[in-house]
């Protein structure tokens, strides 16, 4: 799109880091709940910003929107979370325009993941536009983009292997826990956490451990009732937290806390442990890793597992790159489109006011003449004239600016440059 600004006033911007460059820890302070989402959303709704997508996951979190620079993006992001703009300078990202657009599409179809093709982040993009559009910040442009990108990964996932096998936080989770853990069937297993995370951890220990001590708690025991009478698990109050904590060999955290939820007095001495913190924020306070006979592990160092399943779905990126480019190029077609519509609309306008005079001028000059005949012919000419000038502005090998501010001119017209 040579020459052209997404917005006259602003750029399509994304800011943002993610597990590429920030560890679990930073990534917890720039974390947002859905409360700090709404906030954030009101304000740059109040500073005039055009159209926003917050996503806030275990990996990333991200602001897409229209800007005047990023570095207003970058001041909400870091008022309504426990990042600093030092610590963004540090691992942060900015993209813009196509390079936004194409982030996007990476991100949204598994790419861009933490672990290879998993495609939770596209359930949770349609939940961060759904909020966007509840906040009045989804603009024509988002809800297009949105759309496409969900097109793209469902192509992915139906064209290609990139999501074959079980490879997911939680089947990871489970397979490190088997490869580490002799005897699991028969240790205690503790699973804090009934969120999406917390469930899918929980099927996936049934499934693949066979372990008949598995125990949910949840701080809504609601909840924990719900999961546990799927999976036919014991479920224990929140209040009994500590002593069930004492009593397990193996502790799966899966909570979305802004603070830890497990603090080091909540672990008995000298009781050997295995501890999961499968949170964003970290909701496992990280002293714990250094009391004796602990291992606590995170995401991050979950998602340095490979193995075959991994290994195979790389041979999948290129066809899944090559449906990306396509689309995104469906995309940007619709872009261009949008961009030269509104010239396209002034100029029939135009020709029609022309007509009008012109048709009222005969009907007065010439006894007799057929005004609805003539409108019907001159119709036609206005709708072959326009549709001439739409092919030029899609096909023409010149800058299309040109062409447009060349039409502009000529036929005087008065519009909003896009």
């Amino acid at each position: 799109m040579k020459k052209y600004h997404i917005s006259r006033h602003h750029r399509f911007l994304v800011v943002g880091l993610s597990f590429q460059k920030a560890d679990a820890a930073m990534r917890g302070k720039f974390a947002l709940d859905d409360a700090a989402v709404d906030r954030l959303m009101l304000q740059a709704r109040k500073e005039g910003i055009d159209g926003l997508l917050v996503t806030s996951t275990c990996n990333r979190t991200e602001l897409y929107g229209f800007a005047s620079t990023p570095e207003h993006l970058i001041r909400l992001l870091c008022k309504y979370s426990n990042g600093t703009p030092g610590d963004f300078d540090q691992v942060g990202y900015v993209f813009q325009d196509q390079e936004a657009i194409s982030h996007l599409f990476r991100v949204g179809s598994g790419l861009d993941s933490q672990i290879l093709g998993d495609f939770e982040i596209i359930s949770q993009l349609k939940k961060a536009f759904i909020k966007s559009r509840e906040q009045h910040l989804a603009n024509a442009f988002l809800e297009r983009l949105c759309n496409s990108v969900i097109q793209a990964s469902k192509r992915i996932k139906n064209e290609t292997g990139i999501s074959s096998g079980a490879t997911s936080v939680a089947f990871a989770a489970v397979q490190y826990l088997l490869a580490r853990v002799p005897e699991i069937s028969q240790r205690k297993i503790l699973l804090l956490g009934t969120g999406k995370i917390g469930r899918n951890t929980c099927e996936n220990l049934i499934k693949h451990t066979r372990n008949p001590h598995i125990t949910l708690i949840n701080r809504t025991r609601d909840r924990a009732d719900e999961v546990g009478g799927k999976f036919d698990v014991k479920v224990r109050p929140y209040e009994e937290l500590e002593e069930a904590i004492a009593m397990a060999d193996i502790l799966i955290v899966a909570t979305g806390a802004p603070q830890p939820t497990v603090r080091p007095d909540m672990i008995p001495p000298g009781s050997p442990k295995w501890v999961m913190d499968l949170s964003i924020p970290m909701n496992v306070d990280p002293e714990i890793g250094n009391q004796a006979g602990i291992t606590l592990v995170n995401l991050d160092q979950l998602s340095r597992i490979t193995d075959g399943t991994l290994e195979a779905r790389k041979k999948h990126i290129p066809l899944a790159e090559s449906i990306i480019e396509a689309v995104h190029s469906e995309f940007n077609q619709w872009l261009e489109t949008r961009r030269y519509a509104p010239v396209i609309r002034a100029l029939k306008q135009k020709l029609k006011t022309i007509q009008e005079e012109e048709l009222d001028f005969q009907s007065r000059k010439i006894e007799g003449f057929d005004a609805f005949q003539a409108g019907q012919v001159s119709d036609r000419i206005i709708h072959k004239i326009t549709r001439q000038f739409a092919n030029h502005l899609k096909d023409s090998e010149i800058d299309p600016e040109e062409s447009l501010e060349l039409i502009r001119k000529v036929f005087q017209l008065e519009i909003e440059t896009p």
